[in-house]
């Protein structure tokens, strides 16, 4: 269950999510939204999600999805950038 602040991001941003039906979008996983935001938000998404889950959190989840499956859902520069801004920006990343 997502928190009223980050229910509030996900119906600002509800055009990311357009393939979502509308009334499963406030209830979305982290997850996805973490990966949706990183692959199609604008900057300004981007800053505002850091400050909702926490930076630390958003790397742990883009680490999860990148690192420990067969399919990765990242495209492959959006998931080189944060790969690398995460090992500049947040300590102890890569998480083993």
């Amino acid at each position: 269950m997502n928190s009223p602040e980050i229910k509030e991001f996900i119906k600002e941003h509800s055009y990311l999510f357009w393939y979502t039906p509308e009334d499963k979008k406030e209830n979305i996983s982290q997850e996805f939204l973490v990966e949706t935001i990183l692959n199609y938000g604008n900057l300004d998404a981007v800053k505002y999600l850091f400050n909702l889950l926490g930076i630390k959190t958003v790397a742990e989840i883009f680490y999860k999805a990148n690192f420990n499956r067969k399919r990765v859902n990242y495209f492959k520069p959006v998931s080189n950038y944060f790969n690398l801004f995460f090992k500049r920006n947040v300590p102890g990343y890569p998480f083993t």
